[in-house]
């Protein structure tokens, strides 16, 4: 006899609800009571069975080697992975039912999620899942626990061909403007700043959380940002990480692990579009088409605003060789007032926007916040001044003490 162990499944909710199944004897028949998202659905009879000598499970195809570069892969556990690589396979031929070696509905369907964030592409389905657990009766050999795992897919297999045809051309279009020869940085750079230029911030997107929405509807939300990063930079054979977590306070979020170098950084395409400031209610300085505050940074930095999820392990982030503002010369160790006015007279030489001050420790932002806005500050003014036979001149600045960044800006 096949026995049912397990319920119904909420991914996409986070709802991993211990699934129960109730066995009650009633006029010699099971009665079991099916659960989704802690609701009872109904009640049904279920009649006796023979046992099925064959349990037909998933059959895989994919080599295991090219799912081993994949991160989440790699933490699981031998089990996991048959789980893994079942489950990948049964949702790239978009099978209805997926028969695993799972032994644990809750499992499959964490598992699951495991296998959209190794795998951006597939744009198919968004998490949404229901799994069962079933022990089935072999006879002399015993019992066997296998799970049937669901997906639910937000488009038609026709749909699904049609958009993946619109993917891969509006992707081979994106990546004609970088050589492969290019550095880590500089295809990190390229796709950070190709994003944040193409993609508006757009809460009622359609499939925004997938990359069909960011990458080819050119609207979507963090979830959409960092899956089209981390599709493109695959693609350019740069290794990236899907990360959610939490970013100012308890709005839940999502952006990248990227290596470059050989050292993991943090990178955040919805975090450098302007458009999300202003979503979120605030005020985008007038200067910036883009913000360079989460282009490969550190643990330290990035976890001043972010939070990551820790049902994950993640690989340190210790570096900040390639962080955007050491490479480009805005970062100082520590405060000298002549570099900040050498800073800010190249800046008006080059008629420049905007001027970027950022700082390693909170004690050398705030000493040089003191001195460029009280003093540093008025002598530029006077350079400008004296440039264009000026009487006044107009600047602006943004201080953002969580970053210890100060930024200046020259109406000229």
């Amino acid at each position: 006899m096949k026995k049912k162990k397990g319920g119904c499944f909420k991914l996409i909710l986070k709802l991993f609800i211990t699934l129960a199944v109730i066995g009650l004897v009633v006029l010699g028949h099971p009665i079991l009571v099916d659960w989704i998202n802690g609701r009872q659905l109904k009640e049904k009879e279920k009649e006796s069975v023979e046992a099925v000598q064959e349990i037909p499970y998933q059959e895989v195809s994919v080599e295991e080697q090219s799912l081993a570069v994949h991160y989440y892969y790699g933490l699981l556990n031998e089990e996991e992975k048959l789980v893994y690589q079942e489950i990948y396979q049964g949702m790239l031929n978009r099978e209805d039912e997926i028969y695993t070696h799972g032994k644990d509905a809750e499992a499959a369907n964490k598992i699951l999620g495991d296998v959209l964030r190794d795998y951006p592409d597939f744009f198919w389905c968004d998490g949404g899942v229901s799994s069962t657990s079933y022990i089935q009766d072999m006879g002399d050999s015993g019992e066997e626990t296998y799970t049937v795992v669901s997906p639910e897919y937000n488009c038609t297999a026709e749909e699904k061909q049609a958009r993946q045809q619109q993917i891969e051309a509006e992707a081979g279009a994106v990546l004609q403007g970088i050589s492969m020869e290019a550095s880590d940085y500089e295809k990190i750079l390229y796709v950070y700043e190709y994003i944040v230029n193409s993609v508006d911030y757009d809460l009622e997107a359609p499939d925004n959380q997938n990359i069909y929405s960011s990458l080819v509807g050119k609207r979507s939300v963090c979830a959409g940002y960092s899956k089209e990063a981390q599709y493109l930079l695959e693609r350019l054979g740069v290794p990236a990480i899907y990360v959610t977590g939490t970013a100012n306070g308890p709005n839940a979020h999502a952006w990248n692990l990227v290596q470059c170098g050989g050292e993991y950084y943090h990178v955040d395409t919805t975090w450098g579009d302007p458009v999300y400031q202003t979503a979120e209610g605030e005020e985008a300085p007038r200067w910036e088409n883009i913000s360079y505050d989460y282009m490969c940074c550190n643990d330290e930095e990035i976890y001043r605003t972010h939070q990551a999820d820790e049902e994950y392990p993640l690989p340190a982030c210790t570096g900040m060789t390639w962080n955007y503002y050491v490479v480009n010369g805005m970062y100082y160790n520590n405060y000298d007032s002549s570099v900040a006015l050498d800073a800010l007279n190249s800046a008006i030489y080059e008629q420049r926007n905007p001027t970027i001050f950022k700082y390693f420790d909170e004690a050398s932002y705030r000493q040089a916040k003191d001195d460029i806005l009280n003093y540093q500050i008025h002598n530029a003014a006077q350079t400008l001044c004296d440039m264009y036979e000026l009487s006044e001149v107009q600047y602006y600045y943004e201080d953002r003490p969580e970053l210890c960044k100060l930024t200046i800006y020259w109406n000229y």
